[in-house]
């Protein structure tokens, strides 16, 4: 059966939309959500600790965000992923301006169109190593927010968790937000522990589904990266009965998107496409903490598919009638 895009859809307030994270960022709102029942508790981040038992795993995805809006005469590129040594996918706009074959001089950077996709991917050859854009971008570029973000952050740090760590992501695992480093001690002397993936966030995490059904939609691939050290380790919490709690739905997209295509959580450096939707069977999380996502959005199915789409969207109202703050600088939900 065909799933309606429209059942994951709901009326949110613009004032609502969050422009900055609170400071403190632990001292944000904290929704907690138990998933058998549906009921919640209205708290503050730093509360999590609270809902953490010693022996937790919790697992970040520990990628870092570089200014990958460029912007040339007329034109903005923005970078999406290093598909080769020079290679990138990008999106141009306005799109109509460039054709296959064309060069474009972004500053002291200049790149050639490859190829134009029906999709709105532009395949770009660049005059330098991924890494050379990269350093050029964040020199360069600016910081990538998503368009319902007004004003540009101050600092690149404002868009960036604590624990950031490997370069490549065009948009934040926004959850991790909400850690600061006196948190992320408290949680360890508690005797939570912590695990790092990678996945580097792409453009399509964030794109409205724009088919009628779900099925239809097409996902992303996005890089993701597990040590098979890190594997080990969740496994073996998962043997012993202990939680395994991710932190936002990108680290959940690496370790059930793994699990999904290996039959099993290990060692694992590739791409994922996999779009979580209800029935999914989740085979390793078994705790989420995440944003407040978007309306028909591939990160609200996710979260529905966890937590069951009725006790999200009656938590997603409750949450507007708290004055809750949404998405990417917003408050947060804890789903157990």
């Amino acid at each position: 059966m065909s799933v309606s895009t429209n059942l994951f859809d709901y009326l949110l307030p613009l004032e609502r939309i969050a422009q900055h994270s609170i400071e403190p960022r632990d001292h944000s709102r904290l929704m907690v959500l138990d998933r058998a029942t549906g009921a919640w508790k209205h708290k503050r981040f730093f509360d999590v600790v609270e809902e953490l038992c010693a022996g937790d795993v919790l697992v970040f995805n520990d990628t870092k965000v570089f200014r990958a809006r460029l912007r040339g005469k007329g034109l903005e590129v923005f970078l999406l992923r290093a598909t080769g040594e020079k290679r990138w996918e990008v999106m141009v706009r306005p799109g109509r301006k460039v054709v296959e074959g064309q060069e474009i001089d972004l500053g002291g950077l200049k790149g050639n169109i490859l190829e134009k996709r029906a999709d709105g991917i532009v395949l770009m050859q660049f005059d330098r190593s991924s890494d050379e854009v990269i350093a050029f971008a964040n020199i360069h570029g600016e910081i990538p927010v998503p368009p319902y973000v007004k004003e540009q952050p101050a600092d690149l740090a404002n868009y960036q968790t604590v624990y950031a760590q490997t370069t490549g992501s065009v948009a934040a695992p926004t959850a991790g937000f909400h850690f600061t480093e006196r948190l992320m001690n408290e949680l360890k002397v508690k005797g939570i522990q912590f695990e790092f993936v990678t996945l580097h966030v792409g453009i399509g995490t964030f794109r409205p589904m724009k088919t009628a059904t779900l099925e239809e939609h097409e996902m992303h691939s996005e890089f993701v990266s597990l040590s098979e050290e890190v594997a080990t380790r969740i496994n073996q919490a998962k043997q012993e009965g202990r939680r395994v709690v991710a932190v936002g739905t990108t680290t959940v997209r690496t370790l059930e998107g793994i699990a999904f295509v290996q039959k099993r959580l290990c060692g694992y450096t590739g791409d994922i496409n996999l779009f979580i939707k209800p029935g999914f069977a989740f085979k390793i999380i078994d705790g989420l903490m995440t944003n407040f996502h978007l309306p028909k959005s591939t990160l609200l199915v996710l979260v529905s598919a966890f937590a069951g789409r009725e006790n999200i969207l009656r938590a997603y109202q409750e949450a507007i009638a708290q004055q809750y703050r949404f998405f990417s600088f917003g408050d947060a939900m804890f789903i157990s």
